[in-house]
């Protein structure tokens, strides 16, 4: 998806080969989520840069240890790499907004909980985490509702249920 002032270049790693079950075109299916999340939730004008990795729960526990100081898994970490008052970026280069860890075995667990598929619960968390780079938090709950909101409406722009209303099944 081009937005009409600039585009986002995606980069998918995937560094855990089990996300292959959840859809052989994993490296094409996000691209268009991220672009989405990027247009309908003010991303910066012009070109910009997007990293996601596909990790499992090692990987996020060791990061989130690391940069958060808690020594556990969680589903998705976003790392923005411009925040607050960094220095705009020379003319004519896309900014680079950060990067979205997401762990596997979260993904996997939480989707079979809320009784959705892992590929529809990916699909929210790949959003969750651009917001995130975005500037966008939860941490009172007219954050939160205002988040939740912006995921709705971009992930039915997929066709993906609302994540915070009734299980999906599965997106085709």
């Amino acid at each position: 998806m081009m937005r009409p002032d600039g585009q986002v270049d995606v980069t998918v790693t995937i560094a855990d080969d089990r996300w292959a079950s959840l859809d052989a075109a994993l490296s094409d299916r996000l691209p268009p989520l991220v672009e989405a999340a990027c247009a309908v939730a003010g991303g910066p004008p012009g070109a910009a840069e997007v990293s996601l990795v596909l990790g499992d729960d090692a990987m996020v526990r060791r990061l989130n240890q690391d940069y958060r100081g808690q020594d556990k898994p969680t589903n998705v970490l976003s790392f923005a790499l411009s925040e607050g008052d960094s220095p705009p970026p020379l003319p004519g280069t896309p900014v680079m907004l950060g990067d979205v860890v997401i762990a596997y075995e979260r993904v996997v667990d939480e989707a079979e909980a809320a009784e959705r598929s892992p590929l529809v619960h990916l699909c929210h968390l790949v959003v969750h985490g651009v917001l995130h780079l975005l500037g966008y938090d939860h941490q009172n709950d007219a954050d939160a509702l205002a988040m939740e909101r912006l995921e709705t409406d971009i992930l039915a722009g997929f066709g993906i249920p609302d994540p915070y209303g009734l299980p999906a099944s599965r997106i085709q």
